[in-house]
Order: C-alpha cells, then sequence, then structure tokens
C-alpha cells in the first residue's frame, strides 16, 4: 500500500498500491484486492470503530514505475554526457575558439574623427552653396 485517501464524509476511500513484479502478478495482486474487499472492509470498520464504513477501492499506483522509468532516462542520460566528455577531450575548435567579429579598435581614437568628418555637412565649404538663387 502506498497511499489512502478518504472522501470528507469518510464515504468512499481509494487505497493505492503497488506490486513489484511481472504483469501476471500484478493481474493477481488485482484480483485478490478485489476479492478481499468486503473482509477488508470488515476489518477497518472493526479497528475504527466508525459508524459507516467506506467504501473501499483499489487503484494501482504508478508512481513507482514512473519514477523508475525516470532514474533509467536519468541513468542512460548520464552515461551519454560522459561519452561525450571523453569525445571532447584533446578536441580543437575547427576554426577560431571566439567566432563572432568584434569592431577594430584604434588606439589613437581616429576612427571617432573619421566618423565625425564623414557626417558633417559638406556644403558648408563651398561658397556657391551657401549663396541664395535670385
Amino acid at each position: 500500500m502506498t497511499d489512502a485517501r478518504v472522501t470528507g464524509d469518510l464515504r468512499e476511500a481509494t487505497v493505492f498500491y503497488t506490486v513489484y513484479g511481472d504483469e501476471t502478478q500484478i493481474a493477481d495482486s488485482a484480483a485478490a484486492l478485489t476479492s478481499a474487499t468486503g473482509v477488508l472492509r470488515s476489518t477497518v470498520g472493526k479497528q475504527t470503530g466508525i459508524k459507516f464504513v467506506p467504501t473501499l477501492a483499489f487503484v494501482a499506483d504508478i508512481v513507482p514505475d514512473t519514477a523508475r522509468e525516470l532514474e533509467e532516462a536519468l541513468e542512460r542520460a548520464r552515461h551519454a554526457d560522459a561519452e561525450l566528455a571523453r569525445a571532447r577531450e584533446g578536441a580543437t575548435y575547427a576554426g577560431e575558439a571566439d567566432p563572432y567579429k568584434k569592431p577594430a579598435e584604434d588606439e589613437d581614437g581616429e576612427d571617432e574623427d573619421l566618423l565625425a568628418s564623414d557626417t558633417a555637412d559638406d556644403t558648408s565649404d563651398d561658397p556657391a552653396a551657401t549663396r541664395s538663387a535670385p
């Protein structure tokens, strides 16, 4: 038994269980619990002493199976990571370590002067451009 849930009015109880074994053992356990429901309900009534004994429903709990499958998947991922780490040992980059291009930097700051002169208005130096039309 892995868990039990009872409704607030104590009319119904759901009992979760798990079976470690093959499919036939799981089916046999489900059949045994179903056939023993009356006896188990009577035992619950005697031990609790409540006026109305809840009906019992048995549900196979899949949480342990899911947890086991998850653990197996994590183990496969660990092995794959270790294999990848072994393959990476001694590997080098095919090109540069940092393939992204960066803007060239000039030590004297000439880039800023060139940028400023390129954006200046060229017509201000030409006296003919400043004359107005008649």
